[in-house]
């Protein structure tokens, strides 16, 4: 409690941004009303399209091509949306972070389950973001513990801002960076038609039904659905204070985001086709510095250093997002400081669930002899496996009127949620047939 009845600094910063969408709403300014309501959708997906994620997609372009799976990245993107937009309706409805509506909804045991899925989830997959960062330092000749420390440093530097709006524009800012993949595939120079026929018809599967393609498939809908999606971005549009007046721009917000991202995803899957092309084992491209370094003969020495870059980048703002996602339900979990707004000595365990989560997967990657490209692809297929638990609550959560009011979902709503987690756990259930039975 404030004895000196001061406001607390965070509800002091979000009031002020809050003061300005209300002068832009009032003053029919839409577009600025958008710019200053848009930012944790586009984050959280191109959040997503992090390290493990653009292996994925450029490991599919190897083994597979032009063809299948782009149509397969756009579906998996309208799935994340259907997702998210649910996580902004409930963050708007309630301005309780996900963790928090878990333990109050369902009790400590169903609260505590759900954190261990999340942060189980969120380790793995940091650990494989410090694998790109370092991935991409190795193409531009730094070492590797020179490339984590980095890393380390730039990730740990963005928690010192103590302003979530100024947070929330630099990782935008960083997350543009997402980009770069888009003019390496156009120096991979790609076959238009084929493009578009795949996305017209559906391309064909090379190859049939097998356990490779099941584990790509897998590892492809946990490049894009995932559970920290739904932790961080209800607990950052809480902490950006958005209303139910602001649902329209947090759906819009989303959209854009999952449209640019899907973009993205598809741009790598297509600057790395050329080496399917050339028949290149996919088994000899452990990092993302070995798919940059096969790609130098397809993209010049350019398109190659985009795509190192690129990784690089999707590493660093995944870590940024990943570890705030912990940072945040853990705080809610414990009842404590949870806000990007808060000063260090508020948010003290705020700031130390991200910074030790950093720290420890910062360590685990440089663990010698590790297998880079099958710990990648594993996260993204654990992560698909993890998303049907997370998926039920949400849907759970968002169908509780006392809680959502005339946000609750609609028939519609729930028939595209179900249909995902019915999908998901399919695809998860044939992956498990297949591994006890064809090993």
């Amino acid at each position: 409690m404030n004895m000196d009845n001061t406001a607390p600094r965070e509800d002091v910063l979000r009031a002020r941004d809050r003061l300005k969408v209300l002068h832009s709403r009032a003053e029919g300014r839409w577009f600025r009303l958008l710019w200053l309501l848009a930012g944790p959708g586009v984050l959280v997906m191109l959040g997503e399209n992090d390290g493990p994620s653009m292996l994925s997609y450029a490991t599919t372009g190897v083994l597979y091509g032009i063809g299948f799976f782009i149509p397969f990245i756009l579906l998996t993107f309208v799935m994340a949306y259907v997702v998210q937009e649910m996580t902004v309706r409930l963050g708007a409805a309630t301005h309780r972070g996900h963790a928090e509506l878990i333990f109050q909804r369902f009790g400590p045991f169903w609260g505590y389950f759900a954190m261990a899925d999340l942060v189980f989830g969120n380790l793995l997959t940091l650990v494989t973001e410090f694998i790109a960062i370092q991935a991409g330092g190795l193409y531009f000749g730094l070492s590797p513990i020179l490339s984590v420390l980095i890393g380390v440093l730039i990730v740990l530097s963005a928690l010192a801002l103590r302003r979530y709006a100024t947070w929330e524009r630099g990782m935008l800012l960083l997350a543009a960076g997402n980009l770069l993949f888009i003019p390496a595939a156009l120096l991979a120079h790609p076959h238009s038609q084929a493009v578009l026929h795949a996305l017209a018809f559906w391309g064909p599967l090379p190859g049939g039904f097998n356990d490779k393609f099941v584990v790509l498939m897998l590892a492809n809908i946990g490049a894009t659905v995932t559970p920290w999606m739904i932790f961080f971005q209800q607990s950052a549009v809480v902490d950006k204070g958005l209303t139910k007046a602001d649902v329209t721009q947090g759906r819009l917000d989303t959209a854009l985001g999952a449209l640019i991202a899907a973009v993205v995803a598809i741009a790598t899957l297509l600057a790395a086709s050329p080496l399917y092309a050339a028949h290149v084992d996919a088994r000899t491209l452990a990092t993302g510095a070995d798919f940059a370094t096969a790609l130098q003969p397809y993209l010049g020495h350019a398109g190659a250093a985009l795509f190192a870059l690129g990784m690089t980048e999707a590493g660093l703002v995944a870590a940024m997002t990943i570890s705030t996602s912990s940072s945040y339900a853990l705080a809610e979990t414990f009842s404590v400081g949870r806000s990007l707004n808060l000063d260090f000595r508020t948010g003290r365990w705020f700031y130390s669930a991200a910074i030790a989560s950093t720290l420890l997967a910062a360590g685990i990657v440089l663990i010698p002899g590790a297998p880079l490209l099958a710990l990648t692809l594993t996260v993204n297929v654990i992560a698909t496996l993890l998303m049907a638990p997370a998926l039920l609550f949400l849907l759970l959560l968002v169908n509780d009127r006392e809680i959502m009011g005339s946000l609750a979902n609609g028939h519609l709503a729930n028939i595209a949620g179900g249909a995902i987690i019915i999908g998901i756990s399919l695809a998860g259930a044939v992956y498990g047939v297949m591994t006890v039975f064809y090993p």
